[in-house]
């Protein structure tokens, strides 16, 4: 049974009849979605970002003190420091690289929306995205989005399309999935970080950073993290089938006002290779309302959309891996496989996305691969969570015969040591392998 909204839940929230100016962005120009439960407003002055969240007749959520805020697309890649057009990016912004954001510039130049559509029921919206650190460079890549409402939570598909001059590989970089900023009165960043996901045991209040960043980093391994206020009530962001998560508060928690300075903060991460011609697509969901209702609406998208082992088919992505070593690979399109070559001196890794399974939920490992190479060996690492604290890092070595030839094997995996929660999958190649080919990876019965 899907959660409904309480409107008694928001009782803490200040309704109000409609907007206040001070609420949005100067100068927005608004597109909205309502469904009688929950209403969201894109800008389309400033990139089609979400600029408004709020239950029906309430005050916005959302934190809209300069165009950083919002919720937004954002991504990373390099060089960094980038450069373009003669400017290079302050001091405090270097370490970024190469990064479009959705609503705008440091210097407050707004993105441009190129297309909008919403008919009620379903918004899209397409941008040209600014470069954050410099003035007035709009990107070489346009972002979408596709907004729509079920009961009290905003559904939202984003895609990065890439067009860059600069054909150069970069290394992953960690991405923001999305990028959410809600206001002063949601001061406490709550998520479960804990090894039995969905059985009800207690959440975990995030602590505040020890170091000048102010945001801090776990897994959350029920997927969902939220910004509340004291009663419990606000927003919560679930990103199917991601763990890592950052977030944290940075100034004085105060009231509920979308152009004070203080906000929370929250993002889905992932390491991604964003190649210069790359179509990237991530989804996410934002839940109004109360613990109970953002926890509940959690535990259903993960009935839904979750195998309880991670299984990655590598047909037109590459579902979330990225790669540490030297060596190349097949850039975008991913065409049915991985493909790494190593350089033939040091091991070319592909590491997973975090993710999180229980060892008794797979017991077997299925491969499709193919190595090319005299002396070409693979092997496979399943990385224990950090809270587990009974198994073992399990290291396989994969019995592929280095003659290019594609093979699918099914090996059990060993009862010793493999006990408890799991987090990561690293498939390491050896320096003499000349080509190594991976169609998918499955972790199961």
């Amino acid at each position: 049974m899907r959660p409904t909204l309480s409107l008694l839940a928001f009782a803490t929230l200040a309704f109000a009849a409609d907007p206040a100016a001070e609420e949005l962005p100067p100068g927005a120009k608004m597109s909205y979605l309502d469904n009688g439960i929950i209403r969201v407003g894109v800008d389309l002055n400033h990139g089609g970002a979400i600029v408004y969240l709020a239950p029906k007749g309430g005050r916005n959520l959302i934190n809209n003190y300069d165009l950083g805020r919002q919720v937004q697309m954002s991504f990373y890649s390099g060089p960094v420091p980038y450069t373009e057009k003669g400017q290079s990016p302050s001091a405090h912004w270097k370490h970024l690289g190469w990064n479009p954001i959705q609503t705008g510039d440091d210097f407050k130049n707004p993105s441009k929306v190129i297309a909008h559509e919403n008919d009620g029921k379903k918004l899209h919206v397409t941008c040209i995205p600014m470069q954050w650190p410099l003035n007035n460079v709009p990107a070489e890549c346009t972002f979408d989005s596709w907004l729509e409402l079920e009961g009290t939570w905003v559904k939202v598909r984003s895609r990065l399309t890439n067009a860059r001059s600069d054909r150069t590989r970069y290394a992953a970089r960690q991405q923001e999935l999305p990028a959410l900023y809600a206001n002063g009165s949601f001061f406490r960043v709550v998520s479960y970080v804990g090894t039995r996901p969905f059985t009800g045991e207690a959440i975990t209040e995030q602590p505040k950073s020890k170091t000048k960043h102010p945001w801090v980093y776990w897994e959350a391994t029920e997927h969902w993290s939220a910004l509340l206020n004291a009663a419990d009530e606000g927003i919560g962001l679930i990103t199917p089938f991601r763990t890592d998560h950052t977030g944290g508060f940075a100034g004085q928690p105060g009231p509920n006002d979308s152009r004070a300075n203080a906000t929370g903060y929250l993002a889905g991460q992932g390491k991604e290779i964003l190649d210069h011609d790359i179509r990237y697509e991530y989804d996410y969901e934002l839940v109004v309302g109360n613990l109970k209702t953002i926890r509940a609406r959690a535990q259903e998208v993960a009935t839904m959309r979750h195998p309880p082992a991670p299984r990655w088919r590598f047909t037109s992505d590459r579902q979330g891996w990225f790669y540490a070593g030297v060596g190349t690979y097949a850039g975008w399109p991913i065409r049915g496989e991985l493909d790494l070559r190593p350089d033939g001196k040091t091991p070319l890794r592909a590491l997973s996305p975090l993710t999180f399974w229980q060892a008794e939920q797979a017991t077997t490992l299925t491969i499709e691969a193919a190595l090319s190479g005299e002396g070409a060996k693979a092997t496979l690492t399943l990385s224990r969570h950090p809270l587990n604290t009974g198994g073992t890092d399990i290291q396989l070595a994969l019995p592929l015969v280095a003659d290019g030839q594609m093979r699918r094997l099914v090996i059990p995996l060993p009862k010793a040591g493999y006990d408890g929660a799991y987090h990561r999958a690293t498939l390491t190649i050896s320096p003499q392998t000349t080509s190594a080919r991976v169609k998918s990876i499955e972790l199961g019965q």
